[in-house]
C-alpha cells in the first residue's frame, strides 16, 4: 500500500477522468455527465492512490480487494480509472456504448476485467457488497470490500436491509461510500426525499462513520485507510458537487444526463487543465 501518495498529481488524475468521461459522452451521445464528475476523485483516490489491492495483470487474484460500482450508471469514470490503472488499453474507452462494446452504459462482469458485479438499476450494489465481505468473514479473508453508492440511490430500502445485516455480523472488512452531492435525476434530494441528517441515520444502523470533503485526494485516502473498526462496517460521506470541476455543469440538474458539445468540451479541458486524453498524468 503506498502511505503517503502524490495528492497533488492525484487530483490532476481526478481531472483526467473527468474529462475522459465527458468525451465518452459526447462520442455515445449518451451518459451521466453530472456523476461521472463528481465520483472522479474518490475513483482517482481508491485505485490510483493506492488503497485497493488489486492487481490489473490478475484481474480475478483471490486476494484481491473487492470494489463494486453500485452508482454503475456512471461508468464513464469507473471505467476510465479501470484504464488508467491497467485493467485494459486506453484506446478501448473509445468504443463507450458502442454495438458489442465490452463498455456498455452500465457495468458488466462478463465483459470487463475489473468488474465486480454487474450494477445500473439502483440499490444492489450494497448487498452484493455485504454478501462479498461476509464471504470473506467466512473464509476468513483479509482482503475488504468497498462499494460506492449515489445519494439518491439510498432510497432504495434494500440498501438499509443490507445495512442491518451488515452491522448484525459486525462486517469491519466492509466500506460503504456515499457520493453525496445532493442531485439525483431530476431535482436535488432534499427535495425529492430528504436523506439529512445522513450520518445520524448510518450510525443509527452501528456504521463508524467518517464524513470529509470528496473532492480532497488527502482526505480521501487518508479516510479510506484509516476506514477499519473493529467491530463495525465504515460508511464514508463523501460531500461532493455534481458536475465538480465544470462551470457550465457544476450543481445542475440538467446534468445528469446532459451531453457535451464540442465547445463545453473544449471549455471544459481548459478548466479541468487537462490537454491530453492519450496517457494518464503520472
Amino acid at each position: 500500500m503506498i502511505t503517503s501518495p502524490n495528492y497533488e498529481l492525484l487530483a490532476r488524475q481526478g481531472n483526467w477522468i473527468r474529462l475522459s468521461a465527458m468525451t465518452m459522452t459526447h462520442r455515445a451521445a449518451l451518459g451521466h455527465t453530472g456523476g461521472d464528475l463528481s465520483a472522479s476523485d474518490i475513483l482517482a483516490s481508491l485505485y490510483l492512490g493506492g488503497v485497493l489491492n488489486v492487481d490489473p495483470e490478475q484481474p480475478t487474484w483471490p486476494q484481491r480487494d473487492r470494489f463494486i460500482m453500485s452508482k454503475g450508471h456512471c461508468s464513464g469514470a469507473f471505467y476510465s480509472v479501470l484504464a488508467a490503472r491497467g485493467f485494459f488499453p486506453l484506446e478501448q474507452l473509445k468504443s463507450f456504448m458502442k454495438p458489442l462494446s465490452m463498455l456498455n452504459g452500465h457495468p458488466d462482469r462478463n465483459k470487463l476485467p475489473g468488474v465486480e458485479a454487474n450494477t445500473g438499476p439502483l440499490g444492489h450494489g450494497l448487498p452484493i457488497a455485504v454478501g462479498c465481505a461476509l464471504s470473506a468473514r467466512m473464509r476468513k479473508e483479509s482482503w475488504r470490500v468497498f462499494v460506492l453508492t449515489g445519494d439518491g440511490e439510498l432510497q432504495e430500502g434494500s440498501n438499509w436491509e443490507a445495512a442491518m445485516t451488515a452491522n448484525h455480523y459486525s462486517l469491519d472488512n466492509l466500506v460503504v461510500i456515499v457520493d453525496r452531492n445532493r442531485l439525483q435525476q431530476g431535482d436535488f434530494t432534499e427535495n425529492t426525499i430528504r436523506m439529512d441528517p445522513l450520518a445520524a441515520k448510518w450510525e443509527a444502523f452501528g456504521f463508524r462513520v467518517i464524513e470529509i470533503e470528496g473532492h480532497n485526494p488527502q482526505a480521501l485516502v487518508e479516510a479510506f485507510q484509516a476506514s477499519s473498526a473493529k467491530g463495525h462496517p465504515t460508511c464514508v460521506i463523501a460531500n461532493t458537487v455534481k458536475g465538480n470541476g465544470v462551470s457550465f455543469a457544476a450543481n445542475k440538474p440538467a446534468w445528469h444526463h446532459g451531453v457535451p458539445t464540442v465547445e463545453q468540451l473544449e471549455l471544459a479541458a481548459q478548466e479541468l487543465g487537462v490537454t491530453s486524453l492519450d496517457e494518464v498524468p503520472r
